[in-house]
């Protein structure tokens, strides 16, 4: 599968189509001008019409399949794939996927192929409603981590994610599965039941950036039907449909020759493929097939210009060439073309980066997209997010770069970057090919089968991009690039929060004018080589303790930076670095705004001696990441890596700590990015609570809370300077390195860098930081309003408990007390009263901060039943201070929690974060050793203890997200 898989073009909005959205009241026609649409290259091949039931992709690709798998069909057409897999140890995957999506609907079915994926949980031939999350939950699985679904226009998967392999959980996974595949009752009552729940989906996912994105897609795609299948549906079909509609999609669609089931982990795979061909063996479609839906064809148009204005959205301007989907099957031709073209835009991509971090740029930031949408069109897009106001500069921007890039092509220069910046992904991927993770294995495999792909390993990946791009020249790629932007158009969408002066007609001349513009060819880059590889004389090792339970090694250097190492083969090739410095929070006063708000400008700041735009060419080739972090004791610079560069990721690292480059031009873009975000947050329940709950939480101490407009307005690089540069420069140092590497290449790489510093003497953290506030509980609740649908409100209930370590095994019965309300919050707000999509309970307990920690609710639901909704939670925390759980209850909260544990302490990331501060805090270390144990002894009477100690109703804090017009 080296094939690009497709872009849904509201990527470039960061947004996601599949399952949910709502879908707009059709805008006014497009105002174009007519010309004739250059010609598409039309490439020979198989199609994917051409695929029968049963058929692999591979039958018809001179493509060879990842030799790891196996593949199958039954006698009824339905295909399967398994692999083994022992990445993590004993845990499996499993996914059934489905050729039919909301394309498939009738107009009086919009969103019922959705709602079916919703029944598929709600009550089959062998399995009551509300029994299947159940069943789960015994074996270990998590409603919604580990047990999850999704719908998106052509395609339905379900997914369980198996903790164990035992005969006991993948029998009762797969007869789930076959339950979902062919005996769902489909109960009216059941379908009147889960209206509510899917209804406050469709709520919940309908803000400002999704129905812009929906009213391009239906622009890129005029007079085709995916505009008019959105996911979600529409909410008079949702209200309404009766369950026989519901009924009528699952038997056309849900069908043996139309689905595949992947099998992924530590298991043997003969007895797997028995599994399979036991359980599945009898299924049969009933009645007549549904058919494949007439997609249209593409519009055939000139410039087009499109005006989007939705209240709350960001400024945006996207460019769109469409032409006819090449609808092929994958095939070495067409990977050939694909790979071509990604570095060709791999080349843009980087252009437009560059111009978003110039003195003065044109648009915030920018990028270049293309590929297949749906098997409805082929697009190319170029598209920014624009300063306010200035999408004129924007769109001569992107235009410019366009029309460079067809005019003048891509140099040598700087392909030979990007070939080399690609190879070294694809070679870190065939270097980890042996301990690839099972979730993603499955998700890849499932990946490939909407669109004709066949599925290759990492190592036959690079062999064939190995293969393609010796001697590649700078015209071969430009011959490819230029064929991208054929077809019709371009179509101009720009979205905007208000009307542009003069509307679509202002914005195609605006577009006249800036293609008449001539483009110069692009420069070359300067000449710079990497000024950071030497920091000193090596450091020496004074210390060196092994903690032998945990596998991890102590080190201490003669300066004072603390190194703690633990080698793992969880992933090859894989490398984890955190760098802690300072005391995070504890250093930032309480009484002025933390300006760690715009901590992003920090790298993308480049070095003193190097920007980040050269630092980027000079270590293409390279695999190295550097991000700044914020703890509640410790300011973080993290890095990602393989073992080969670890020199460089360290350099990298210490380099930001030494000698940041504190530009300008990188804090203001942030600055001008989170200048409009105020309009967007508002506009929505999420964005009130993210705006405003971390300082309501914490009694408006403004190290938690989030900037006002004016705030923003006022900032200067100076605020982030003066909160971040001297822990960086002069506080005592704390290295984590966990991954694929050694303690010796660890220390080494440690001693030529922090090691080799200057000793520090580190400042004492700030008498009293440790104390954080909490708000007081209140009778009344908290009030804050949003700017959105006034169906939309939200609410978040909180009581307080304590830090972890005023007590250890409290803390993990407050864990499990709120696992239970959490079960309990989705059988009573979702399952039995339909009010909600996603009620969610958690529990956190500080490290840092004396006294801190609380048990929340959170959930979404329509202004009318706040009242009745914060009754039953009330009732629910009351029945769990009155009354003990059950066993079974107990269990189904405890085991998926220690099951979610223990697959995370088999991945680098739970290690980095589990040995941060440890060498300071050996409380830490004793709390991971614990954890699992601690867990497993809670009991009922515990859990009602926890109840009865905290969730008295008068010691709840409530906080309420109404419409604005209602709140009035």
């Amino acid at each position: 599968m080296i094939s690009a898989s497709r872009l849904a073009l509201v990527a470039a909005a960061g947004l996601s189509l599949a399952a949910c959205s709502h879908l707009p009241t059709p805008s006014l026609p497009l105002l174009k001008t007519e010309a004739p649409a250059s010609e598409a290259p039309v490439m020979a091949g198989p199609k994917t019409a051409d695929l029968k039931p049963g058929q692999w992709a591979q039958a018809l690709s001179d493509v060879a399949p990842d030799p790891a798998w196996r593949f199958g069909v039954l006698p009824s057409g339905m295909r399967y794939a398994i692999r083994k897999n022992a990445t993590p140890p004993g845990q499996a995957s499993l996914r059934l996927w489905f050729d039919a999506g909301s394309l498939m609907e009738a107009d009086d079915q919009q969103g019922l192929a959705h709602f079916l994926e919703h029944m598929a949980f709600n009550g089959s031939r062998n399995v009551p409603e509300g029994e299947m999350i159940k069943i789960l939950e015994r074996h270990g699985l998590a409603f919604g981590a580990d047990t999850n679904a999704q719908t998106s226009f052509d395609e339905t998967a379900y997914q369980l994610d198996l903790p164990k392999t035992d005969d006991g959980t993948v029998d009762t996974s797969l007869m789930l599965l076959r339950e979902a595949a062919g005996e769902l009752t489909i109960a009216p009552e059941a379908v009147d039941r889960e209206r509510g729940v899917v209804l406050s989906e469709e709520r919940a996912r309908d803000t400002p950036g999704y129905r812009v994105a929906i009213q391009t897609l239906s622009a890129q795609m005029e007079g085709q039907l995916p505009p008019k299948r959105i996911p979600i549906g529409k909410t008079e079909v949702l209200k309404t449909a009766p369950a026989q509609r519901i009924r009528d999609f699952y038997e056309a669609y849900y069908r043996p020759e139309r689905a595949v089931l992947v099998a992924v982990g530590d298991f043997d795979v003969d007895a797997m493929e028995a599994k399979i061909k036991a359980k599945f063996g009898d299924w049969a479609g009933k009645g007549q097939p549904g058919k494949n839906p007439d997609v249209g064809p593409v519009a055939k148009r000139g410039p087009t210009a499109k005006l989007i204005v939705e209240a709350g959205a960001p400024w945006s301007v996207q460019m769109t060439w469409t032409r006819k989907p090449d609808g092929l099957v994958e095939t070495k031709a067409l990977d050939e073309r694909d790979t071509l073209e990604n570095l060709a835009f791999a080349v843009l991509n980087r252009r437009l980066q560059a111009i978003g971090r110039s003195a003065e740029p044109p648009f915030i930031a920018g990028g270049a997209f293309k590929g297949d949408q749906y098997g409805a069109v082929r697009v190319t897009t170029l598209g920014a997010t624009a300063q306010p106001g200035r999408w004129r500069e924007a769109m001569e921007a992107l235009s410019a770069e366009q029309r460079r890039a067809v005019q003048y092509g891509v140099r040598q220069d700087e392909l030979d970057r990007e070939i080399a910046t690609m190879r070294a992904s694809l070679a870190a991927a065939a270097a980890g090919e042996a301990t690839q993770r099972t979730p993603t294995l499955a998700n890849q495999l499932v990946d490939t089968l909407g669109d004709g792909e066949v599925i290759t390993s990492p190592s036959q990946n690079l062999a064939f991009y190995d293969a393609l791009v010796k001697g590649l020249t700078a015209e071969r790629v430009n011959a490819v690039l230029k064929t991208a932007f054929a077809g019709s158009g371009p179509l101009v969408v720009i979205a905007a929060p208000q009307n542009v002066e003069g509307g679509e007609a202002a914005v195609l001349k605006a577009y006249d004018e800036a293609k008449a513009k001539p483009v110069t060819p692009p420069a070359a880059p300067g000449v710079t080589a990497w000024p950071y590889s030497s920091f000193g004389p090596t450091g020496k090792v004074v210390e060196q303790k092994e903690v032998s339970d945990l596998d991890a090694v102590f080190v201490r250097f003669e300066n004072g930076v603390k190194l703690t190492v633990k080698p793992t083969k969880f992933r090859d090739d894989q490398v984890l670095v955190k760098v802690r410095t300072g005391h995070g929070l504890l250093d930032l006063p309480t009484d002025s705004q933390s300006p760690l708000w715009s901590g992003s400008a920090f790298v993308e700041g480049g070095l003193k001696q190097i920007s980040a735009q050269d630092m980027e060419r000079v270590l293409t080739g390279k695999i190295w990441n550097a991000q700044l972090g914020v703890e509640d004791d410790a300011f973080t610079l993290n890095g990602r890596t393989r073992p080969e560069d670890l020199s460089t990721e360290l350099q990298v690292l210490a380099a930001f700590a030494t000698e940041p480059g504190w530009r300008p031009e990188a804090f203001n873009r942030v600055k001008t990015s989170y200048g409009t975000l105020h309009d967007q947050l508002q506009s929505t329940t999420g964005g009130v609570l993210g705006r405003d709950l971390g300082g309501l939480m914490h009694g408006g101490d403004q190290r938690w809370t989030f900037p006002s407009r004016e705030q923003i307005a006022a900032s200067s690089l100076d605020n982030l300077k003066a909160a971040v540069a001297n822990p960086l420069a002069s506080g005592d140092i704390e290295v984590i390195v966990v991954g694929d590497t050694t303690v010796d290449k660890a220390i080494a790489a440690v001693a030529d860098t922090f090691g080799a510093l200057p000793a520090r003497k580190g400042a004492p953290e700030p008498e009293g930081a440790r104390q954080a506030p909490f708000p007081a509980p209140a009778a009344a609740p908290v009030l804050r309003t949003h700017k959105g649908r006034a169906d939309q409100a939200a609410l978040f209930m909180a009581w307080r408990t304590d830090d972890l370590f005023s007590n250890l095994q409290r803390s993990r019965d407050v864990t499990i007390l709120s696992q239970v309300m959490q079960l309990r919050l989705i059988d009573e707000l979702r399952e039995k009263q339909g009010a909600t999509y996603s009620p969610n309970a958690s529990s956190t307990a500080s490290i840092v901060f004396k006294n801190w920690g609380y048990l929340g609710v959170s959930l979404e639901v329509p202004p009318e039943k706040l009242d009745g909704v914060v009754a039953s939670i009330r009732k629910i925390a009351a029945d769990l201070r009155d009354k003990p759980v059950t066993e079974d209850e107990l269990e189904r909260a405890k085991k998926p929690r220690i099951d979610q544990i223990e697959k995370a302490r088999v991945t680098n990331e739970y290690w980095v974060g589990a040995l941060s501060g440890a060498q300071s805090d050996p409380r830490l270390l004793d709390a991971t050793r614990s954890v699992l144990a601690g867990l497993s002894r809670v009991t009922p009477a515990d859990v009602q203890k926890a109840a009865r100690t905290y969730l008295a109703d008068d010691k709840s804090w409530l906080l309420l997200v109404k419409p604005e017009a209602a709140a009035k």
